[in-house]
């Protein structure tokens, strides 16, 4: 079993790229998969191994300035769920492209998930969904917005082009681990919109820690690795990622027509080229090589 572990935290770092040699260095001797953005706001990402080495990692990280309140969270997989470890550096450690955007500066009200539900249950509260379209796809909070993004960066777009829906409403945001409602929050602030709220721990602190019996949230919750989704208790859930356009699939939608593993289904059948086909299912192939082999195909996952 392994145990993985996702984790953000905004601080100022004058010089992220100073970081990435050791980080990168530790989890591979730990034996640690997965991966971490470094930006001069901070740090973000997904790993898995074992107990010892996601310790050793995370105690790492928190020795950094100003990294000593870092959280996260946990949960299981009964297979690693990388297949390889990756340190980077980017601008953004989750991008939305507006440069006034400072979690530090001020987010909104945090809500344990405990008190979730009687939030978003209140007749003067918009519950909106900041995650991208396919990740709504497979699972949300019942009643909640979908804003219909392909990406984080077209919220602020979509706000601009939504706020007067929302007027005399408070708003109460999630996401899956709290990163983008840092930021959404914040942007929320800044547009003027005084009651904004958001899910303390995402999705994956209230499905840890709500009974399925009391939930109001239905489906899976989408997950950036091996596993691809989880359900109440973070148990692994029954999707699949299409290998040709990464989106989530359930089992009932390997049964379409247009499925072909690792080449096409029914989201993308028509988006690629028959040429692209060919390169995928080349690709599907060097896949089961491997696997006969006993080894594992990087692009596999």
């Amino acid at each position: 079993m392994f145990t993985v572990a996702a984790l953000y935290h905004f601080t100022r770092f004058p010089d992220p790229a100073a970081l990435r040699g050791p980080l990168l260095d530790l989890c591979r001797t730990q034996g640690i998969s997965g991966t971490l953005l470094l930006a001069p706001e901070g740090v973000n990402g997904t790993i898995a191994g074992s107990r010892g080495g996601i310790d050793a990692v995370l105690a790492h990280i928190r020795a950094w300035p100003g990294c000593d309140g870092l959280v996260w969270k946990e949960s299981r997989a009964s297979a690693q769920p990388f297949t390889r470890m990756k340190v980077r550096i980017k601008r953004e450690i989750v991008t939305m492209g507006q440069p006034d955007v400072d979690p530090r500066a001020a987010v909104g009200h945090y809500v344990a998930p405990a008190d979730w539900n009687a939030l978003i249950a209140a007749p003067d509260v918009a519950v909106i969904d900041t995650r991208n379209s396919y990740e709504v796809a497979i699972g949300t909070f019942r009643g909640a917005v979908d804003p219909g993004t392909e990406t984080f960066s077209a919220f602020p777009a979509w706000w601009d082009a939504n706020k007067d829906r929302f007027l005399g409403k408070r708003i109460a945001m999630f996401c899956t681990g709290g990163i983008r409602c840092e930021k959404s929050t914040n942007y929320l602030l800044g547009q003027g919109v005084a009651d904004v709220y958001h899910l303390q721990g995402g999705i994956l602190k209230y499905l840890e820690e709500v009974p399925a019996e009391q939930s109001l949230w239905a489906g899976e919750c989408f997950v950036f690795d091996g596993r691809v989704s989880v359900g109440h208790g973070l148990a692994e859930g029954p999707h699949v990622l299409c290998h040709a356009c990464r989106r989530p699939l359930h089992p009932d939608d390997r049964a379409r027509p247009a499925y072909e593993e690792g080449v096409a289904c029914h989201h993308c059948a028509a988006e690629t080229t028959p040429a692209d086909k060919d390169r995928f299912r080349e690709r599907q192939r060097q896949i089961a090589l491997a696997r006969a082999r006993g080894a594992r195909h990087l692009g596999s996952l």
